[in-house]
């Protein structure tokens, strides 16, 4: 997320800024927290633990073992005084959300450069520390959605990506596989771009070929998933988010 996306250019109050966030990435959780000008007369103020909570029960989400979703900097009692979503808490971002007073990011990937986001997956790496002392310079709480995310029903990333790319006529749930109007490859890298306001995707192909059944994979699902569902799908195209140059590519 680059910070020039940002839609504001004045801080809004709690209870809109909230409601953009959320609006704007397509969430459902969190829209009736109590997070208006006034929650603070009340007594009301929402901790992290407490938005948390709240994501987990509106996706009715049961606890998931050894999950990587936990608070990756900052308390879980730390009062909320606004809410960034994103996939990647990157510098950029943390310094966006503490210019609009916002406290708390959460992150879809890892913050610390690597799955568990273990600080000392290299030891006494100096571009973690300076991410962990920019976070703390500006009090702010980042904790990882990320199994639970892919837990909802439907999972909302595929989900995200099928509405953005106006499949969701063609999309069940619980499905990897759309089938869509037909379109040459070309055609489809082209509409991908546009829709999803990308400048630029790999194409692997002949860029004639006809394309109707697709394989939507997006993120890190890894080779042998990739070509399990090529060899049982046969889809015509396989969209994937990564993918290593040793095995599907």
């Amino acid at each position: 997320m680059n910070p020039s996306s940002f839609p504001w250019n004045d801080l809004f109050n709690r209870r809109q800024f909230l409601t953009h966030t959320l609006a704007t990435a397509g969430s459902m959780a969190l829209l009736s927290l109590p997070l208006a000008g006034t929650a603070a007369h009340q007594g009301q103020d929402q901790t992290v633990q407490d938005i948390i909570n709240l994501i987990l029960a509106e996706g009715k989400l049961q606890p998931i073992k050894d999950t990587v979703d936990t608070i990756k900097a900052g308390q879980a009692n730390q009062t909320v005084t606004g809410i960034v979503t994103t996939m990647f808490a990157t510098v950029a971002v943390i310094e966006e959300a503490a210019r609009l007073k916002a406290n708390f990011i959460i992150a879809h990937e890892p913050t610390f450069y690597n799955h568990k986001d273990d600080p000392q997956w290299v030891k006494d790496n100096r571009v973690v520390q300076q991410k962990q002392e920019l976070l703390a310079k500006h009090g702010i709480v980042v904790w990882r959605f990320h199994d639970y995310c892919h837990s909802l029903k439907p999972d909302v990333i595929s989900y995200g990506v099928a509405k953005k790319a106006n499949w969701l006529p063609y999309f069940k749930m619980g499905e990897l596989m759309l089938t869509i109007p037909t379109l040459a490859l070309q055609s489809l890298a082209q509409h991908l771009k546009t829709s999803l306001h990308i400048a630029h995707v790999r194409v692997i192909g002949n860029l004639q070929q006809s394309c109707a059944r697709i394989a939507l994979m997006p993120g890190a699902w890894g080779g042998q998933r990739q070509v399990t569902v090529v060899e049982t799908e046969k889809p015509d195209v396989l969209i994937v988010g990564e993918l290593s140059e040793w095995e599907t590519a």
